[in-house]
């Protein structure tokens, strides 16, 4: 029986306008700052507010809502006052504007007002105002556009965190770097914070004994460093690793889960012979984490990698309410993980 034909992935809108990265965002008559992430999104608004006010101090800066919003308050406030100041809007919640509000700023975007800068924040979360977006990309009102996609994998996360140091031209090891993300897994706006924390407080380069200072009471960063002994095959260390991060207030199912992540990145890496950089950008990863899954990988099987997997995941059911011990489920997990045998062999 033939296989289904495959349906071609969906194709991005096509725009006529520029494209412009969130780490150097510009000011036009239209910015149109669009996607789910909201940290890029925030830094891009404040660089392009930033870049107004360094070529004119005097720069009038006000506030919109489109869900909430008054009739003729657009064309108000981008008006040229008396003196002539540069204005900036900023136009949050596009993407659930009120109908008054789409056909104004439909208009507006025809003929933007001279001097205006309008930045239009659509989230993505729906496809309300689309008809905006359609026009903004089409060219109309001399606009620009920039994307904040979701941080969501592994590999974006790392490319987050590096270029925040990179935009500063602040030195970080690599391992230091990946000691940072894994402590910040969750949570995209505290791994900025972190980030910008470091470059401002460490004069020099930033080492894995700094980021160890900081952030080594990260729930996180203990979750880690339990599923590193553990699938290294140290099963004491393993067991004192986990026992002091539950000491510490760890949370039974982020241990879990970075112990998830970790042998779900071995198994796709597993018995796959090409090339670190080419594996790495088939499967959507970074060279350092198909290296460092192959040097895990030593010393397991199929067998033993399959047995593991099943032990998370029936430990990951038991941390979220399965089971009435989940120190146990953990113990047990690790047990499995760190011998590399069936419990209780």
């Amino acid at each position: 029986m033939a296989s289904p034909a495959r349906r071609p992935p969906a194709k991005a809108p096509r725009s006529a306008i520029p494209q412009l990265s969130w780490r150097s965002p510009q000011p036009a008559p239209i910015v149109l700052v669009s996607g789910p992430e909201e940290v890029c999104a925030e830094r891009a608004i404040a660089g392009v507010r930033d870049y107004l006010r360094a070529e004119d101090p005097t720069l009038e800066v006000s506030d919109l809502r489109a869900d909430d919003y008054a009739a003729g308050t657009l064309l108000a406030v981008t008006s040229p006052s008396l003196f002539g100041e540069p204005r900036l809007v900023r136009v949050s919640g596009v993407e659930k504007c009120s109908d008054t509000f789409l056909a104004e700023a439909l208009s507006y975007v025809a003929a933007p007002q001279e001097g205006a800068t309008v930045v239009l924040r659509h989230t993505g979360a729906s496809v309300r105002g689309k008809k905006l977006l359609d026009a903004i990309r089409a060219g109309e009102g001399s606009g620009v556009e920039i994307a904040c996609p979701a941080v969501k994998r592994d590999s974006d996360r790392f490319d987050f965190a590096a270029g925040e140091f990179q935009a500063a031209k602040k030195a970080i090891k690599p391992t230091a770097l990946r000691a940072l993300v894994s402590a910040f897994a969750d949570d995209l706006t505290e791994l900025a914070a972190a980030c910008q924390q470091l470059i401002a407080d460490v004069p020099g380069d930033i080492t894995d004994q700094v980021v160890e200072r900081y952030y080594g009471g990260r729930v996180e960063t203990s979750a880690f460093t339990v599923a590193d002994t553990a699938i290294a095959g140290r099963y004491g260390d393993a067991l004192i690793a986990l026992r002091h991060a539950l000491a510490s207030g760890a949370d039974p199912v982020p241990l879990v889960a970075a112990v998830a992540m970790k042998l779900r990145t071995m198994a796709r890496v597993a018995g796959n012979r090409e090339p670190a950089a080419a594996l790495a950008a088939r499967l959507g990863m970074k060279d350092w984490q198909v290296d460092r899954a192959r040097r895990d990988l030593v010393g397991w099987n199929e067998e033993s990698l399959g047995r593991a997997i099943q032990a998370t995941a029936r430990a990951d059911a038991e941390v979220k309410g399965g089971s009435r011990d989940p120190i146990f489920a953990l113990e047990r997990m690790i047990t499995v993980i760190a011998t590399r045998a069936p419990y209780g062999s």
